[in-house]
């Protein structure tokens, strides 16, 4: 059985600094995307970043780009967002996907759809 365990949440003020983590346990996601999705209340979920398993491609939203980076550490098959220079609009409820499906084409990577595993989320709350 397939589980993702994010941790890492909290509280910050602006311009702080925090760093998730999402731990895969039943399998591994060899070449296949993982990703990050976050959703505050009342909004819907929206695509944060992703890349292959492999490292090699990475993408994220336009809202976080040049501030979060996302990593795995293959050993620990675990992936990672770091979030620095956050912001009150980054407050929300942070989730991990994993997909068993190698996308077609990059935009793919931003979809929800495409994710079939995720966990159950971590909290980010960054106030002003």
């Amino acid at each position: 059985q397939v589980q993702l365990l994010e941790s890492g949440g909290g509280m910050v003020q602006a311009g702080g600094s925090l760093r998730l983590s999402c731990a895969a346990s039943g399998r591994t996601f060899n070449n296949k995307p993982m990703g990050w999705f976050r959703q505050a209340p009342g909004k819907e979920r929206e695509f944060v970043a992703a890349m292959k398993w492999s490292g090699t491609f990475t993408v994220y939203a336009d809202s976080v780009k040049g501030r979060f980076t996302i990593s795995r550490d293959s050993a620990q098959n675990a992936v990672y967002l770091q979030m620095n220079s956050l912001k009150p609009e980054d407050t929300a409820a942070y989730h991990c996907a994993a997909s068993d499906t190698r996308p077609s084409y990059s935009g793919q990577y931003y979809a929800s759809s495409l994710y079939n595993y995720w966990g159950q989320g971590t909290q980010v709350t960054v106030s002003s």
